[in-house]
């Protein structure tokens, strides 16, 4: 417990939190759901545009919103057949995100209502994927791709938004062996990101698909024999960064960065990487999931 929660326990009586946790479900939501009422009764015009100026999570966005869907247009155009659409809830269930993955639910902009606004796509986008694959053959594979604007409760900075758009990517097969799922589910998302870059953005930009292998010599290998082959020459450089450290423990066996500029210009647009999440989902440790996304906010930035 840290000091902000006990500062509150303390002011309330002794048996308060055990009275709290003894309640259903759907007691406690009755509660929370009568304290937010009792408190919106007191809340005034001049507070509501006290808070729309001031609260990270309602100010608005700075992009242009015509820019931004001309953008996201393309990402769509340019997407393979093989990607099924999907357009998710502003919600997802609670603990989408820290019941698979290191994120605290304190990052987590959570509702009275046992979900959670939306603060990451993959994760959502994994679960849907895990459920779909349960309908399939074992040897079936679902590619699922969604745009969508997310929600965060930790503080990036005066300068950032607490919300932002991205395009993800997740994919879902079983292992055959040898690292050739992930070879095939890794060049079907590299290639999709090299076409975006190379199509959206000038050369100026010095766009690049960062990859990393996370103690995993044999998806090395693959990269080696089959995925770089694969892609063939193109003007946005896929470039090893052995040195990266975020994203171990959140990511597997391998992940990827991309990015545009150079040196202290550098601007990071996306990310991604092989998870276990669809293989918890499914109980099935054969199941092998990638996920990547772009941020289309800050791409449309670059965008002539």
């Amino acid at each position: 417990m840290d000091d902000a929660e006990r500062r509150v326990w303390s002011r309330l009586p002794d048996d308060t939190r055990s009275a709290l946790a003894g309640l259903s479900p759907a007691d406690l939501r009755t509660l929370l759901l009568a304290v937010a009422r009792d408190r919106a009764a007191a809340v005034r015009p001049a507070d509501l545009v006290r808070r729309w100026r001031t609260d990270r999570f309602t100010r608005p966005a700075a992009a242009d919103p015509r820019a931004l869907a001309a953008v996201e247009a393309r990402l769509w155009e340019l997407l393979p057949a093989e990607f099924a659409g999907v357009d998710l809830s502003p919600v997802a269930p609670l603990g989408t995100c820290s019941v698979v993955t290191p994120m605290s639910q304190n990052r987590i902009v959570t509702t009275f209502r046992a979900t959670e606004v939306l603060s990451d796509p993959t994760n959502a986008l994994a679960i849907e994927a895990a459920v779909r694959r349960r309908e399939q053959p074992a040897g079936g594979t679902v590619h699922l791709a969604a745009c969508h604007r997310v929600l965060r409760a930790q503080d990036f900075g005066p300068t950032w938004s607490a919300h932002f758009r991205l395009f993800t990517l997740v994919s879902s097969a079983r292992d055959t062996g040898s690292g050739r799922t992930e070879a095939r589910l890794l060049t079907l998302h590299l290639a999709y990101w090299h076409t975006v870059l190379a199509t959206l953005l000038p050369p100026s930009a010095a766009a690049r698909v960062r990859l990393t292998v996370l103690d995993s010599p044999v998806i090395g290998e693959r990269i080696a024999d089959t995925v770089r082959p694969a892609l063939g020459p193109s003007g946005v450089p896929l470039v090893d960064e052995p040195e990266r450290r975020r994203g171990r423990g959140y990511y597997v066996d391998a992940a990827l960065r991309i990015t545009a500029g150079d040196g202290a210009d550098e601007v990071e647009l996306g990310d991604g990487g092989f998870t276990d999440w669809t293989a918890r989902i499914t109980s099935d440790a054969k199941e092998r999931c990638l996920t990547s996304c772009l941020a289309t906010e800050r791409l449309t930035t670059l965008t002539p």
